[in-house]
């Protein structure tokens, strides 16, 4: 992102960050240019190992008993900030490697979004390169890809499960309700604190009661916020207290 905006500083023609803020203010257009640039687009399959590990064999296990108990026919997943999909794609692979076969009838449906177009096209493709797998456990390979020209695509039943769509997390959110939403390394780590509560206010209204936000490793909920416990003591993982 810094490599960026010089770059857009040196387009300019300006010395610094102090001109290039005064730019700003005597040129507002330059603000979406500048959102541009500040979009972060690094992801990987199964980023923060630990994290999917405590999804796949606890999160989702108790999620899925709870939508069968209830008669649901999918547990609905929110990916937020999906950027080029490999987070969404990650959960589709746990899902039909992991936890489908015990109940049948119960699918997993998984929305997708994020703000930059351009990582949507790639989500759509999913069409990978070695190193966006180089973390997926034994045996990923060869049970949910398929290797063409030296790249891999994502399999048709994983596939099947994920919907990409495009959504700015600061705009109101898609319809719900889900049953677990991932919010990793965008709101909890680049907003500032009343952003992180408006966030969390969103995210909060479209979640099942008992339901699951996933947030990234190094992240935590902002001081204050109500509607929420830790899944267990120490996690990022929080579960949506029941109201009322």
């Amino acid at each position: 992102m810094c490599k960026r905006l010089r770059r857009r500083i040196l387009e300019l023609g300006l010395e610094d960050l102090a001109a290039y803020r005064a730019y700003l203010r005597a040129h507002p257009e330059e603000w979406a240019v500048l959102e541009g640039l500040t979009h972060i687009t690094i992801s990987r399959f199964n980023r923060d190992r630990g994290v999917f590990a405590r999804v796949a064999d606890e999160v989702l296990p108790v999620l899925t008993r709870e939508a069968a108990t209830r008669g649901a026919d999918a547990v609905q997943v929110w990916s937020a900030g999906c950027a080029s999909g490999e987070e969404a794609y990650t959960l589709a692979i746990i899902w039909h490697l992991q936890i489908a076969r015990p109940i049948p009838g119960l699918a997993l449906r998984i929305l997708a979004t994020d703000a930059d177009d351009a990582m949507l096209d790639r989500a759509r493709r999913g069409c990978y390169d070695a190193g966006s797998l180089r973390e997926v456990p034994d045996g990923w390979r060869e049970a949910a890809f398929v290797r063409r020209d030296g790249s891999f695509w994502v399999g048709t039943p994983f596939r099947e499960a994920v919907r990409v769509a495009r959504h700015d997390i600061r705009d109101d959110p898609p319809r719900g309700p889900f049953d677990l939403v991932m919010c990793r390394n965008l709101v909890f780590t680049y907003f500032d604190a009343a952003g992180q509560r408006d966030a969390t206010t969103r995210l909060a209204g479209v979640l099942r009661p008992g339901g699951a936000l996933v947030l990234g490793k190094h992240e935590a909920l902002p001081a204050g916020v109500r509607g929420f416990e830790p899944w267990s003591p120490g996690d990022r993982i929080y579960r949506r207290v029941s109201r009322g």
